[in-house]
């Protein structure tokens, strides 16, 4: 995790106010757990997939990230899984390293892909009594975009740029490119055929129904 300074468009998320969980009654007397909880709504709507997580930490030793993702393959039905697990921000929860620095978490980074997300659940904890709160800030989330790679040429392709090319003036005295590509096809449908027509007799080399043409021998 390092310092992450992006210009990128986060996508406009919704996080609610930090839970802190308790020991004991909600009355005077109760103490903090060290346990906090920060939920993050996406873009109501549909479910997103999200490329990066960035933050600036505010006291928190560990980050467990839970996602709520909507599976495509199971009817839209919702399921919580674990894409982070108790991801250590500070040196010691003890001292101040790490405290106030920048993170960011890359979708490569988690257990699960972070796609079909409806909801993201932060788990913060810090076991140190030295600090009285603690939370996330600046909390955002980057929206994933596939990249989109040039599809490979087919072979027919290929003929398309060879006769492209056909009138070059560096290309004279090469075989006419209509021809090589008629004759190409030509040997594809005969390579079809014969692997549609195999059969279990030989084929030979010179003889035409048992018999060989005097003109085809040859004496040594």
């Amino acid at each position: 995790m390092s310092e992450n300074a992006d210009s990128r468009q986060p996508m406009a998320s919704t996080v609610k106010p930090p839970v802190y969980l308790q020991i004991g009654h909600s009355t005077a007397g109760t103490a903090h757990s060290g346990v906090c909880v920060l939920d993050v709504s996406p873009p109501v709507g549909k479910p997103v997939s999200i490329e990066e997580v960035t933050f600036k930490n505010y006291y928190t030793a560990y980050l467990t990230v839970r996602l709520l993702r909507r599976s495509p393959e199971q009817n839209g039905l919702a399921k919580w899984c674990t894409a982070v697990r108790d991801l250590p921000l500070m040196d010691n929860p003890h001292t101040e390293g790490g405290s106030q620095d920048y993170y960011s978490i890359h979708r490569t980074q988690m257990q699960v892909k972070p796609d079909h997300v409806v909801s993201v659940r932060l788990i913060l904890r810090q076991p140190s009594s030295a600090w009285l709160t603690f939370s996330l800030e600046e909390l955002k989330l980057f929206p994933h975009t596939e990249t989109l790679r040039e599809p490979e040429k087919e072979v027919s392709d290929w003929l398309s740029d060879l006769i492209l090319v056909d009138k070059h003036p560096d290309l004279e005295g090469l075989p006419d490119p209509q021809t090589v590509s008629s004759s190409i096809q030509q040997m594809w449908a005969l390579t079809e055929v014969m692997q549609t027509n195999q059969t279990a007799a030989s084929i030979g080399r010179f003889d035409v129904d048992g018999c060989y043409d005097i003109n085809l021998l040859s004496l040594t």
